[in-house]
C-alpha cells in the first residue's frame, strides 16, 4: 500500500505512452511508404489524375464519350475557371466537369497574425489534385452530363454582394442528346456548406441515368511528429454508412477496396481541422466505393436509376461542406457529419465536455477563461470523491511517524509488518487505496481534454492572455509547464512521503518528468492541468487542516 502513488503515477504515464504507441501503430506511416514520401519530398504524379468515369452497375456507360457541339460556343468554353467568391469561400469552378477545383478559406490564414497565405484545400494542381466531380451517367448510352463533360455559366465572375444572404451559381450542359442538364450551385452567407443540385430533363424521347458524386485526392503522407501536434490528427479518406464511421487509410484502400450500398451517409477527406466532405440525398440508397488509383485515392456515391420523363425530370441535391470542422455548421448539415471531429476513443466524453467549453465560451468570450471555468466545475462535480482521498492522503500524513516505527521494529519479518500495519490502519480508519479513484477517473478527462484542444478547429490560433496567443499549440516560453513543475512539487510536499527512500526520490523527480512531458502538449492542456493541480491543492490544504482539528479534538 505504500507504493500506492508511486504506482498511480507509473500507470497515468504508462498509459501515456500505450495510447501514443498504439496510435502509431493505427495510423503511423506504414513501412510500403516509398522513400520520396518518408523523406517528405513531393509527391508529383506522373500524369495528372482527373478521376475516371464511374461505370453503373451493368456497365451501360462504360466509355461512352461526351461530345462538344460547335457552333454557338458559351462564353465560360471548355477549360475555362468560374470564380465565386462569398464572406468565407472563394472557390473555382471548372467549366468541363462543372466541379469544384479550388477553395481558399479566406477567414483561416495558415499562421496566426499573418492573413495570406489562407488555407487552401480543393486544389486542381497535378501534385495536389483534390477535387469534387459530378454528374449524371447515361444507362442507355450516348451522351451524358458527367464530369467529363462541358458546362457553360452566364459569367465567370459571381461574389456576394454586401446585403446578400445566397448566392446562386447555374451551369447547364452543352452536350446533344434527348435531354437536357443543369449544375446549381447555392452558396450562403457564412456558411461552407454548398448545396448543388443535378437536374436533368427530356427534349424529346426517353432517357434513364443515375447522379453521381465524386472526390478524388492525392495522397501526401503526413510526416508525423510528436513535436507538431497536428501532424497527430488522421489525415485520409474517412466513409459513414449511416451507421459506422470508418476511417479508410490510403494503404488499406490500396490493398482492399471499398464496396457497400449505403442509405443515410456520407463520404469525406479529413485532415487537421479541416475537411471536404459530400453529404448524398439521404433518402435515397447510394452505391459507395473507394479505391486508389496510382498515387490518388477516389470516393464515389451513385445514385439509383430513374427514368426521365416531362413529368418527372431528375432532381438529386447534395450537401457539399469545403471548410473547417466547426461543429455547429456540420451538425446543420446532417447525418452526424460532426463525426469528422475525430476525437478517437474519447468521443464519448470529448464531445459532451466540448460543447459544455464552447457553452462557456460563448458566455466568457475567451477559450483559457472557459478551460479554467470548465475545470473548476468538473473539481465540484467529483469534490466529495475526491474528498475521499483527501482525508485518506491527510490519515496516511498523520500516522506517518507510527508507520516508521512499525518499519523499524518489523524491518525483518514482513509478514508482521504487513499485518501490524493493516491493523494500524483499521484502529485509524484509514483506507489507503481510496487515492486510486479519483486519479483513475480524471485520466480519462485528461485526454479527453488533449482531444478537445487538438480536434475542434473552434480553438485553432485561439488566444487567452499575456503570452499564450494560440492555446492549440505549445507554450511558446514554457511557462504553464514550470509552472506545473512547481504546483506538483508542493503538492507533492502535502502528501505523505513514501518510507522506501528509493521510492521517495521517484516522487521527489516525478513532477520535473510529468512536466517534460507536458511541455509536448497544448498549452490549453497545460492550463487544464495547472487549474485542477491547484485546485486540489486548496481542497488538500482544507482537508489536512480538518483532519488536524478533528485529532486534536479527539
Amino acid at each position: 500500500m505504500d507504493n500506492i502513488r508511486v504506482f498511480l503515477w507509473l500507470t497515468l504515464l504508462g498509459m501515456a505512452w500505450l495510447t501514443y504507441t498504439a496510435w502509431m501503430a493505427d495510423y503511423g506511416e506504414r513501412s510500403s511508404t516509398s522513400a520520396s514520401q518518408q523523406n517528405g519530398a513531393p509527391v508529383v504524379p506522373a500524369t495528372p489524375i482527373g478521376g475516371e468515369l464511374p461505370t453503373l452497375a451493368d456497365g451501360a456507360n462504360a466509355t461512352t464519350p461526351t461530345p462538344t457541339p460547335g457552333g454557338d460556343a458559351p462564353p465560360a468554353a471548355t477549360g475555362e475557371l468560374i470564380r465565386v467568391r462569398t464572406d468565407v469561400l472563394d472557390v473555382l469552378i471548372a467549366s468541363q466537369g462543372g466541379d469544384l477545383v479550388r477553395a481558399d478559406l479566406s477567414e483561416y490564414s495558415i499562421t496566426k497574425g499573418a492573413p495570406e497565405p489562407v488555407v487552401r484545400l480543393l486544389d486542381n494542381d497535378p501534385s495536389d489534385r483534390w477535387v469534387f466531380q459530378s454528374g449524371v451517367l447515361s444507362a442507355v448510352g450516348g451522351a451524358a452530363p458527367n464530369h467529363e463533360a462541358t458546362f457553360r455559366s452566364a459569367s465567370n465572375d459571381y461574389s456576394l454582394a454586401p446585403g446578400q444572404d445566397e448566392l446562386v451559381v447555374t451551369l447547364d450542359w452543352v452536350g446533344e442528346g434527348p435531354i437536357s442538364a443543369r449544375k446549381t450551385y447555392v452558396f450562403r452567407r457564412g456558411q461552407y456548406a454548398v448545396d448543388l443540385t443535378l437536374t436533368v430533363a427530356p427534349t424529346g424521347g426517353s432517357w434513364r441515368g443515375a447522379p453521381y458524386v465524386q472526390m478524388v485526392r492525392v495522397h501526401r503522407p503526413v510526416a508525423r511528429s510528436i513535436w507538431r501536434v497536428d501532424t497527430l490528427s488522421y489525415t485520409g479518406p474517412v466513409i459513414y454508412t449511416g451507421e459506422s464511421f470508418e476511417r479508410k487509410p490510403f494503404d488499406d484502400l490500396a490493398e482492399e477496396p471499398f464496396s457497400q450500398k449505403v442509405a443515410g451517409g456520407w463520404f469525406a477527406a479529413i485532415q487537421h481541422h479541416f475537411l471536404a466532405a459530400a453529404v448524398p440525398p439521404p433518402a435515397d440508397v447510394y452505391d459507395y466505393a473507394a479505391k486508389t488509383s496510382g498515387l490518388a485515392f477516389m470516393l464515389t456515391a451513385i445514385g439509383p436509376q430513374a427514368d426521365v420523363s416531362a413529368a418527372m425530370p431528375l432532381n438529386a441535391t447534395f450537401k457539399l461542406f469545403v471548410g473547417p470542422k466547426l461543429q455547429e455548421q456540420l451538425q446543420a448539415v446532417g447525418g452526424d457529419l460532426e463525426r469528422t471531429v475525430d476525437y478517437g476513443y474519447t468521443t464519448f466524453l470529448a464531445q459532451p465536455l466540448f460543447w459544455v467549453l464552447s457553452t462557456v465560451e460563448g458566455w466568457v468570450q475567451n477559450w483559457g477563461v472557459a478551460i479554467i471555468l470548465v475545470t473548476i466545475l468538473i473539481k465540484l462535480v467529483f469534490y466529495k470523491l475526491t474528498a475521499m482521498s483527501g482525508r485518506s492522503m491527510a490519515k496516511l500524513r498523520k500516522i506517518g511517524p507510527r508507520m516508521k516505527a512499525l518499519q523499524e521494529r518489523y524491518k525483518d519479518d514482513r509478514q508482521a509488518l504487513s499485518q501490524a500495519t493493516m491493523e494500524l490502519y483499521k484502529k485509524e480508519k484509514v483506507n489507503p487505496a481510496a487515492g486510486c479513484l479519483p486519479v483513475l477517473i480524471q485520466m480519462p478527462f485528461f485526454f479527453a481534454f488533449y482531444w478537445v484542444l487538438v480536434e475542434s478547429v473552434e480553438l485553432r490560433q485561439a488566444p487567452f492572455a499575456l503570452w499564450l496567443q494560440d492555446l492549440a499549440a505549445r507554450d511558446p516560453y514554457f511557462v504553464l509547464p514550470a509552472l506545473m513543475a512547481a504546483a506538483m512539487f508542493f503538492q507533492t510536499r502535502m502528501n505523505p512521503a513514501p518510507p522506501d527512500p528509493v521510492q521517495a526520490r521517484m516522487m521527489q523527480i516525478m513532477p520535473l518528468v510529468f512536466s517534460a512531458v507536458l511541455v509536448l502538449f497544448p498549452a490549453g492542456l497545460v492550463l487544464y492541468q495547472v487549474t485542477n493541480t491547484s485546485l486540489s491543492i486548496l481542497q488538500q490544504w482544507r482537508i489536512n487542516t480538518i483532519v488536524a482539528r478533528e485529532s486534536a479534538a479527539s
